[in-house]
């Protein structure tokens, strides 16, 4: 951004931006305030570390990219059914263009992490994996992020008849889980997965 484009988020002339960024004058809370609310990280500005948190709204580092926000899923535990308030690992750009063309909407993706070695054969230990989180129903078959008594895990659902759901780990060293009709309360499709992001090989 230019220091005209950014002395506007917070409200104050390309002379006073150039001030503060020549460390000849500091700026006041107001200024920090309202830059901080356009998801300017203001602790690194203030001691070059860096805030995990997804409290903040992400801007796009360049137009036509979306910044979409990676979580660890193991650090992403919270018994919350959104990541509001996790920590972010890292976020990653990507053209909006290509997001759509697949058929997502990049305000509802998300990444995660995988951990564990229960989908081997379709996710690696380590791999990321973009979710979207406005593919909720397991009508159509799929690879989905769960929220299971708490706990956030990466399953293939399968719905059987009745409105039972199968929960299929790829790796054949785990078996399948059935959550009946009567235990629903305890699952919560958080999203589907979409793309994977890892290693060939």
């Amino acid at each position: 951004m230019s220091q005209t484009q950014f002395g506007d988020l917070a409200h104050v002339t390309k002379k006073s931006q150039m001030l503060y960024e020549a460390d000849q004058r500091s700026p006041k809370g107001d200024y920090l305030t309202a830059i901080a609310s356009q998801g300017v990280d203001v602790q690194y500005i203030l001691t070059g570390n860096r805030t995990v948190s997804s409290n903040v709204e992400l801007l796009d580092l360049a137009e036509g990219m979306a910044s979409i926000p990676m979580y660890d899923i193991e650090a992403a535990a919270g018994a919350g059914r959104s990541f509001e308030g996790e920590p972010i690992k890292t976020t990653l750009q990507f053209p909006r263009s290509e997001l759509t063309a697949q058929g997502l909407d990049p305000a509802q993706i998300v990444g995660v992490q995988v951990r564990g070695d229960s989908m081997d054969g379709t996710l690696a230990d380590g791999d990321w994996v973009l979710v979207n989180r406005a593919a909720r129903d397991p009508k159509q078959e799929g690879v989905f992020l769960l929220l299971v008594s708490g706990e956030r895990r990466i399953k293939r659902v399968q719905r059987l008849a009745g409105g039972a759901l199968y929960l299929i780990s790829d790796n054949e060293l785990y078996q399948p889980e059935m959550i009946k009709p009567q235990d629903m309360g305890d699952l919560e499709i958080l999203g589907r997965c979409e793309i994977r992001i890892g290693r060939v090989v």
